[in-house]
């Protein structure tokens, strides 16, 4: 057994503790960073957010929808793409992450732990580890500081009868060996949502099903429209308002009995309902932590749990549960545990949701802002308008701005279609500075490119704050009547 000592430990070495761990470092901090697997990076390269993602890229790239508008329904760039086709990117792009992760701690002097984390007591942290002649090895990590960055592991529910390649969870969908020839996804929140169309994309009969009357509720409205008929438009059978009683293995298919009696089959069913906080290992009572039924921690603003010098960061404190949201949480919990800030900035988080087509959003949402009894109103580009739509073969994309009725400040920012998850930012921006959508108008965008949907959306808001019909135009004196006429 050896002991070390260190400003700061982090169990876990995903975004959250990645950025915490370089945020500190930079600060002269001396870091422990601890992962239970033999490699960083977390969940969010592993299993969820990088794997995803390049599945995502492969499916659009060997399928060909991007160009399908130019090209025609029939084009493809490979037929009889197989699940080894689209894992192929997928694991070069994890090996790639994992390497740039592991230079940016070595560059910064944060050292690494591999094996399991848990508490001995609010300041120490024993990671164990299994050693190659099969023993278990221990090191023990005193810190002044610790924070928990352990992210979330797929809910498995003990009346759904996990099976390989039959009945998956998430991280088991990136170990099938081939495609299924049909699939049913129970959870229509965001992963469910995701794969259910990258796998409708590749010619898999996929059934949604999903237990609210639509599906992500969080999304606004009009968006959620739009991909629900985009969805349908793939083929994707949706089954919303519907929820499952029963889940059997019937030989070499996987049926699925609804609480109104339906019953679905499918070779293949993906239970996406739920996650939970990867908690149960750490011995949380030793620090004098608790976590809820979901295994999450609760924090206060600056992300301290109850125990002060404790913090969480990351999906396992819950909602919204984004990489991206997670490394800021990380960043600002190590900033305030060294004094670096006083008071936690108010930061405009976006959210980007990688279905086909993809999904963002930052700000308020319409059906909030109604709830709260602000006058808006909506301004809409439409990428057809869009030149950069036509070359870019997306007809169907939008961007929508929801701004304050007088002020025409902008309060909401919601986009649907190609590269939405990157548009996104002009507008996040924009709401940062407080700007009114004015700014759109005054600017100048590069031509052709989708930016452009900001001045076109723009001017289509103002149009319905001041009709042009009721706009006083001042015309110069008429010249005086000649005597001969």
């Amino acid at each position: 057994m050896s002991h070390a000592h260190f400003d700061l430990v982090i169990i876990g070495s995903g975004p959250g503790g990645q950025k915490a761990a370089l945020n500190a470092a930079k600060l002269g901090k001396r870091v422990a960073l601890i992962d239970r697997q033999n490699s960083v990076g977390g969940v969010c390269i592993h299993t969820g957010t990088i794997p995803s993602k390049a599945i995502r890229e492969a499916v659009l790239h060997l399928t060909g929808m991007s160009v399908r508008e130019v090209y025609g329904n029939s084009y493809t760039v490979k037929h009889d793409i197989t699940m080894a086709d689209l894992l192929y990117r997928c694991n070069h792009v994890v090996r790639t992450e994992v390497d740039v992760i592991r230079n940016q701690m070595h560059r910064n002097g944060v050292t690494m732990f591999f094996g399991d984390g848990s508490f001995l007591d609010s300041h120490t942290v024993r990671v164990t580890r299994t050693s190659l002649s099969g023993e278990d090895e221990f090191t023990d990590l005193r810190a002044h500081h610790i924070l928990i960055a352990v992210g979330t592991e797929p809910a498995r529910p003990k009346n759904v009868p996990f099976t390989r390649d039959r009945v998956i969870d998430s991280n088991e969908l990136l170990e099938l060996r081939e495609l299924p020839k049909s699939l049913i996804v129970v959870g229509g929140g965001v992963i469910g949502t995701e794969y259910a169309c990258m796998f409708a994309a590749v010619g898999v009969k996929v059934t949604l099903v999903e237990s609210r009357p639509r599906l992500m509720e969080f999304i606004d409205d009009e968006i959620a429209e739009n991909l629900q008929f985009r969805l349908r438009d793939m083929g994707v059978r949706l089954r919303l308002g519907e929820s499952v009683a029963k889940i059997e293995i019937q030989g070499d298919n996987v049926e699925a009995t609804m609480a109104s009696n339906k019953k679905l089959t499918a070779q293949t069913l993906l239970y996406a309902i739920g996650r939970q906080g990867a908690t149960a290992r750490l011995n949380l009572q030793a620090a004098g932590l608790t976590a809820d039924e979901r295994g999450r921690l609760k924090v206060n603003e600056y992300y301290q749990t109850a125990v002060e010098h404790i913090y969480a960061a990351g999906d396992v404190i819950g909602f919204p549960a984004l990489a991206s949201t997670s490394m800021e949480q990380g960043r600002q919990a190590s900033s305030h545990m060294f004094h670096q800030i006083a008071e936690p900035p108010a930061t405009l988080f976006p959210y980007g949701i990688y279905t086909i087509p993809e999904i963002s959003m930052v700000g308020q949402t319409e059906q909030a802002l109604t709830q709260s009894g602000i006058p808006y109103e909506v301004g809409i580009a439409r990428y057809r308008e869009i030149a950069r739509g036509q070359l870019i073969a997306d007809p169907h994309g939008m961007l929508k701005l929801v701004f304050h009725q007088q002020s025409r400040r902008l309060l909401g920012v919601h986009a649907i279609g190609t590269g939405a998850t990157e548009l996104i930012h002009i507008g996040q921006t924009v709401m940062a500075a407080g700007l009114p959508i004015d700014y759109f108008i005054e600017s100048v965008f590069n031509y052709p490119t989708l930016a452009e949907c900001y001045k076109v959306a723009a001017l289509d808001g103002i149009n319905r704050v001041r009709p042009l019909s009721e706009t006083v135009i001042d015309l110069p004196p008429a010249p005086p009547q000649s005597q001969a006429a």
